[in-house]
């Protein structure tokens, strides 16, 4: 005896496969396993006429069933009786699916197993490719199947295959009014209290960043079709992700439906001993009440979902250990060079035991500095393996009182855990807030991305994610670029970190693939990527620096994301992007720079960072002005603090100049310089260097004076700094000048050349200003060889409306200036090449100048007559 039969609960689906299957099958018998829902057995019994009879499982004599055709389902605990006989001797078992596969699936010799949104289009495909005859009402019957797996072709579920088969449907008459009358479900009063229960008792959980809305009801007795419940409830909510428990006599019923591929409810209901796909599925717990169902439930949800987070998840790495040998004097060095409290002391890589900052600065205070580290550590030490779970950590640190924590892999020291760590985590976790409401912090950039970068931007962060994949390393987009991201400020300025991996080797790999050019630096870990169009984008390695001494470059070593995050400049900077395909948008925050984002608030990440970079003193300000934020309290007590010591003396001229240009480059320049001489620090750049109202005012004509020309639009660029960095130190005489640009160490010739001609110049705007240059010509002289910097500057400086007339008159008519008669022109009329020419073009452009010459004959009589007057001076 042949049988097609499928799941306890059938639906429209399971209903329209067996007849599917049928078609395949013609002397099967069709049985029901179990129940069906109300929906289906109300269609069946009024508008479905169609010549096939179903029989119920409890009239079949198993043991004569030779073959057992099963669809929509391949679970052995969800075919009813019919599990009874799974595995017997001579059976023969074909099966037609589309549910994902589990370890506890049925076998069959015959399978058709593919990922559509309905098993009724697996069939489908196959009647259609071995061109079985269907009729009309089949093809209607067999559309409602798909319908209502797919939410009418719908469902993030739904696929080609779905659409395809529905248009073959379609073609062989499906009546879709019809369709739509079978899947229409009208309430009972039963159901409509049960949907007020739920709509009553919904609780939304942040999942691993998804929202997960869970809600409960009770009812007598069940009838199967609370997934009518469940559509209704997401359609009128618009939900992501929901789960409906239903109590029912000594039973909890499980109904899931998830639009988002973050949730795969399909798992979830199998941990539970349900069933189904990613976007729908159910399961019946037994023996538990409906409270205890729900806390299993939220426990499949965290495990599955949000993977229980590991100590390797959380631990700092790479771990900086110290040998027992280690002196306790060196000790000190190595704790402050790397800002750290404590230290695994570590023998043939092995934890001997763990040693505080605190132990130590005492050990040497009391003359113990020769010392070794063994003589002072701490022995009794806790440590845990790499996948040890957050729990247990947490009694380690929090119940034992560890400070720092070893995380061992392979038998080797992997990374440490802090106190620190773990109170970020906690903070993290999943806690249920009033309202019913449970968040975990995390966050997810990539609408926002799509939203505010260009695609081909996107496309190259992209790209670095598949690369880093391929090579086994992780990329993080970081820094500047996250952070105005979330401020939806225009940056493409794209800094990408790699962990894991050597971001070179990352480098030269990905311009290998996609025919870039690359710039490595050995020194830092850094690399330059530059594309055909011309856009760059920076590689570095993720690393941690230390400073040998204030002010000085940094030494660098590899490290981790986290690590490298620590040594930025301010919290607002310490964000990061994950890139990597399956987790690429996701946002990393280790230090709360959201929430400084989020108080408009610029604070720095420990307490001696401007002592290790005064640099950063500058960029506190100019970041703050620039966003319209203000600087922590702390930071700023920091910032006077490094004042008294005035370790600007400490820090190369090159480095100083790049931060004051970046400031003079800003739109705010002029209220961050204001900020600068409150705090003290403009004069720690020069001290003839100073600010107040008048010196603000000259500051703005020359960004008014910059503006201007640049809306003339002419062919000569202005380093606009340039300009600014003149206004600004005007006060200083030349050699003042001059010593200060040595110090700065300002390079390259043409701003060498703007800064020298500042004191020519000046001279030329006294005459200027004292009326001494009383033709076009001779302003034309005075100009010429003046770069365009210091002509705005000169605009800007002078306080005569006449002299800005005057040089506006220069840059906009003057300087492009030029004769009719080229030096062509006088070769032909035999004037030779030589100084004598040079005369006459110099004589000829000095009356053009002055519109002594209007037209080309002019010039050409001009020309004839200098030469004839030439002429008979040299007789004379």
């Amino acid at each position: 005896m042949e049988v097609i039969t499928s799941h306890t609960s059938a639906d429209f689906d399971t209903y329209a496969s067996m007849i599917a299957a049928k078609k395949l099958y013609p002397r099967a018998r069709l049985v029901f396993s179990g129940s069906i829902e109300k929906g289906l057995r109300d269609a069946i019994e009024n508008l479905i006429r169609l010549p096939y009879r179903f029989e119920k499982a409890k009239d079949i004599d198993l043991s004569k069933i030779t073959k057992l055709i099963i669809v929509d389902i391949r679970c052995a605990a969800r075919i009813g009786p019919f599990s009874e006989i799974i595995g017997k001797k001579g059976l023969d078992i074909h099966i037609y699916d589309h549910h994902p596969s589990t370890d506890a699936d049925i076998r069959g010799s015959v399978e058709a197993i593919k990922p559509y949104g309905s098993t009724t289009t697996v069939l489908v495909h196959i009647i259609k490719e071995k061109g079985i005859r269907i009729t009309p009402e089949e093809a209607t019957v067999f559309m409602a199947g798909i319908y209502e797996d797919t939410g009418s072709l719908a469902f993030p579920s739904t696929t080609v295959r779905d659409y395809e088969a529905a248009a073959f449907l379609l073609s062989k008459g499906a009546d879709l009014k019809e369709v739509s009358d079978l899947l229409r479900k009208e309430l009972t009063p039963e159901e409509v209290s049960l949907l007020n229960d739920f709509l009553h008792s919904e609780t939304t959980y942040d999942i691993g960043g998804a929202d997960v809305v869970v809600a409960e009801g009770y009812i007598e007795k069940y009838v199967g079709d609370i997934s009518i419940l469940a559509h209704k409830i997401i359609d009128i909510e618009g939900m992501d992700c929901l789960f409906l428990l239903v109590d029912s006599e000594d039973r909890v019923h499980l109904v899931a439906r998830s639009r988002t591929s973050a949730v795969d409810v399909g798992r979830v209901a199998r941990a539970l001993g349900g069933g189904g796909h990613a976007h729908a599925a159910s399961a019946t717990i037994k023996d538990l009440t409906l409270i205890q169902a729900k806390e299993k439930l939220l426990e499949a949800l965290r495990k599955i979902v949000a993977p229980a987070t590991t100590a390797a998840d959380i631990m700092s790495f790479p771990a900086i250990t110290i040998k027992p040998e280690t002196l306790l004097k060196d000790a000190v060095e190595l704790m402050r060079r790397y800002n750290i409290n404590a230290v695994p002391v570590v023998t043939d890589g092995e934890v001997a035991g763990v040693i505080t900052r605190q132990v130590v600065d005492k050990a040497v205070y009391h003359g113990l500095g020769p010392s070794p580290v063994s003589d002072c550590m701490t022995t009794e030490v806790e440590w845990v393996e790499h996948d040890t779970s957050i729990d247990i950590i947490r009694e380690k640190v929090v119940g034992h009182g560890q400070r720092l924590l070893p995380v061992i892999k392979d038998g080797k020291v992997a990374g440490v855990i802090t106190r620190t760590d773990l109170i970020k985590l906690l903070q993290e976790e999943l806690v249920e807030r009033p309202g019913g409401r449970a968040e975990k912090k995390t966050r997810s950039l990539a609408k926002l991305m799509r939203e505010r970068l260009p695609e081909w931007a996107i496309e190259i962060l992209k790209d670095a994610g598949r690369q880093a994949d391929t090579l086994g390393f992780t990329a993080y987009a970081v820094g500047g670029f996250v952070r105005d991201l979330l401020l939806r400020r225009e940056n493409l300025d794209m800094d990408i970190v790699i962990e894991g991996g050597d971001g070179i080797v990352f480098a030269r790999s990905l311009a290998g693939r996609l025919g870039l050019k690359v710039k490595p630096h050995q020194r830092f870990k850094t690399a330059v990527l530059i594309y055909p169009d011309g856009v760059k984008v920076d590689v570095a390695t993720a690393r941690l620096e230390y400073y040998e001494k204030p002010g000085a470059l940094p030494t660098v070593e590899q490290s981790s994301l986290k690590l490298d995050l620590y040594r930025r400049d301010f919290i607002i900077n310490t964000l990061a992007v994950a890139l990597n395909p399956k987790k690429f948008g996701e946002l990393i925050d280790f230090f709360g720079a959201q929430r400084d984002i989020k108080e408009k608030t610029i604070r720095v990440l420990h307490n001696l960072s401007f002592v290790e970079d005064p640099t950063r003193m500058l960029r506190a300000v100019r970041f703050s002005e620039k966003f319209g934020f203000k600087i922590s309290k702390h930071t700023l007590n920091l910032i006077k603090n490094s004042v008294k010591l005035d370790i600007f003396k400490r820090l190369s001229g090159a480095r100083l100049i790049e931060e004051l240009k970046n400031i003079l480059e800003e739109e705010t320049a002029s209220k961050s310089i204001k900020r600068l001489h409150e705090l003290g620090l403009l004069g720690l750049i020069h001290k003839g260097v100073s600010w107040d109202a008048d010196r603000e005012l000259f500051f703005e004509r020359t960004r008014e004076t910059l503006v201007w020309h640049k809306l003339l639009y002419t062919k000569d660029k202005t380093e606009d700094w340039l300009a600014l960095f003149l206004a600004l130190t005007d006060p200083l005489s030349e050699e003042e000048l001059k010593g200060l640009t040595k110090t700065l160490m300002i390079s390259g010739k043409k701003r060498v050349e703007v800064l020298s001609a500042r004191e020519q110049g000046i001279r030329a705007l006294n005459m200027i200003n004292a009326g001494l240059v009383k033709k076009e010509s001779a302003l034309y002289a005075l100009l010429e060889d003046l770069p365009i910097e210091i002509l705005i500057y000169l605009m800007a400086r002078t306080g005569k409306e006449s002299a800005r007339k005057a040089i506006s008159n220069y840059i906009t008519k003057l300087k492009y200036t030029e004769t009719a008669v080229k030096g062509k022109d006088l070769l032909k009329m035999g004037i030779p090449e030589g100084p004598f020419m040079g005369e006459v073009l110099e004589a000829l452009l000095k009356k053009r100048l002055d519109r002594e010459l209007e037209t080309r004959e002019d010039e050409e009589a001009f020309v004839k007559n200098f030469v004839k007057t030439s002429k008979k001076k040299k007789k004379a």
